[in-house]
């Protein structure tokens, strides 16, 4: 029996389009369930594979160990090629993936270590906590309709074929300030990622990972 990754991750979260991505290409893994914000008991799961203590974290079948939700992804899309899920090394796509999987982390991902404590930056004041709140909600939404105007989507980001860049922006587009929001700023990929949310491969994992329930455009699950 082939021995399965390890995939340290949690409801909602990061680690979500990693664990969508392996669900497509077939492979079997194991979640270790760690939602890293809930404290310190749960940072203890990951801190011995990710001294950061944050997820998401895959450890491979042979030991090795990678971090980083733009890196792993990457890294199945180029491992598992027959998947189609990222283009290829002389692909003409392939600069556009590399720039906009590199985008989303450095300038909105990045943000919700801020978001989901504003106190490590703002102290305890809530006034400026609210501020900080409002400033990075209204950052990520520019954040949005500069990649929006950069953009000219098929059916999915890159053209016709489902990539790990849309499983990336369709899980973190749920996230504070929320999808409706995103839909206003950048209406070209709401249409790819409403395609995501609605992919029959993936109804049994969105049920299980990142639940959709009534309202759930509005509220979401962070942020």
């Amino acid at each position: 029996m082939e021995k399965p990754f390890t995939i340290f991750s949690a409801l909602g979260s990061g680690g979500v389009p990693v664990e969508a991505a392996m669900t497509l290409i077939g492979l079997p893994f194991e979640v270790v369930e760690a939602p890293t914000w809930e404290g310190e008991a749960e940072q203890a799961k990951v801190a011995g594979i990710n001294p950061l203590k944050q997820i998401p974290a895959l450890v491979t079948p042979e030991g090795e160990t990678i971090t980083e939700s733009a890196a792993i992804l990457i890294w199945l899309a180029d491992r598992y090629p027959e998947a189609r899920l990222g283009p290829a090394l002389n692909d003409p796509a392939r600069a556009q993936f590399l720039r906009w999987m590199t985008f989303i982390p450095a300038s909105i991902y990045s943000l919700f270590w801020v978001r989901d404590d504003p106190s490590r930056l703002g102290g305890p004041d809530p006034e400026v906590q609210a501020r900080i709140k409002a400033a990075t909600a209204e950052r990520i939404l520019d954040c949005w309709r500069m990649m929006e105007s950069q953009m000219s989507p098929g059916r999915y980001l890159l053209g016709d074929e489902l990539s790990v860049l849309d499983l990336y922006v369709t899980v973190v587009s749920r996230w504070g300030p929320r999808r409706v929001r995103f839909y206003e700023a950048a209406p070209k990929m709401s249409e790819v990622v409403k395609r995501v949310d609605a992919d029959p491969r993936l109804a049994g994992f969105w049920a299980e990972r990142f639940p959709f329930f009534d309202g759930w455009e509005r509220l979401g699950q962070q942020g």
